[in-house]
């Protein structure tokens, strides 16, 4: 059987390699990197036109922006993940591992999707589903999030330090608000489609992951990411649910939020939560999706 790049690299070395990556936004002074993908140049690469993008190095796979980088640097999406590019399908797939590290998640769920779905065709729900990722993963994207997940009637994603910043906690918890804030539950006529978000703050293991087809996969893994799921389903419609882990990380002050002792599936102990709601403004301004 062939063996993969990363079989001869020590353990070690890439548990520091993606430990240094995920904290710090680069990789050690020692892993070869073009001036291009310096994370100095990020901010520039996001305005680039236009998604969908790299989730690991957000370069654009599509619009003016994804032709000129394709002619010239040969960016393309993955043939192993359409999600990454192929640099950085090289990048995990010579170091296929990963590290633990402190981030932050989130979990955002359409609420009601069985009703929602028996009310109208099934293309009328794919086309509601399909703006609701768009208007999720261009917030998470713009939070420096990597979007781990659409899958069924919801999002996955996760806010590494190295990427999204030390305060990745407060990010998250942004991030959850504008999403409520871009699917409508802030105008008095209701949300064009219904939402609840979880955001939890922990320990998990951040790295390429391998299927059995041997596909490379950037993925969270661990209880924290398995909490963070929980909250989410456990979201009301415009609600944000954040543990308390994720609160004390973010800085925030507990006092006149709601709280809430949950019962999650799956642990042996309750859950202590607050409760972030989006109400309806008086401008009656709506969320763009």
């Amino acid at each position: 059987m062939m063996k993969s790049m990363s079989d001869a690299i020590d353990p070690a070395t890439i548990e520091g390699v993606w430990r240094t990556y995920l904290t710090t936004g680069d990789p050690p002074d020692f892993v070869p990197c073009p001036w291009y993908d310096s994370k100095h140049l990020r901010w520039l690469v996001r305005k680039l036109p236009r998604a969908p993008r790299c989730r690991i190095c957000y370069f654009p796979f599509h619009g003016v922006g994804g032709t000129v980088l394709r002619v010239a640097l040969g960016r393309i999406p993955s043939r192993l993940n359409p999600q990454i590019c192929n640099e950085c399908e090289q990048f995990a797939e010579k170091y296929r591992g990963g590290a633990e590290v402190e981030l932050s998640m989130l979990f955002a769920d359409v609420r009601g999707s069985t009703g929602l779905a028996e009310g109208m065709s099934p293309s009328a729900f794919s086309d509601i589903i399909n703006r609701f990722y768009r208007a999720s993963t261009r917030v998470l994207f713009k939070s420096n999030a990597l979007v781990e997940k659409l899958i069924g009637d919801g999002v996955t994603a996760f806010f590494v330090p190295g990427i999204a910043g030390s305060h990745h906690a407060d990010v998250a918890i942004a991030a959850a608000r504008s999403i409520l804030h871009v699917t409508g539950h802030d105008d008095p006529a209701g949300p064009w489609i219904p939402v609840g978000v979880g955001v939890h703050t922990g320990i998990a293991f951040v790295g390429a992951a391998t299927s059995e087809a041997g596909v490379v996969d950037i993925t969270a893994l661990g209880d924290a990411v398995n909490t963070a799921a929980r909250l989410g389903s456990e979201a009301l419609r415009g609600e944000v649910v954040v543990s308390e882990e994720a609160i004390v990380a973010a800085g925030l002050q507990p006092k006149g939020m709601e709280s809430r002792r949950l019962q999650l599936k799956g642990r042996s102990q309750p859950v202590n939560v607050r409760v972030l709601q989006v109400k309806p403004n008086v401008s009656g301004r709506q969320g763009q999706g």
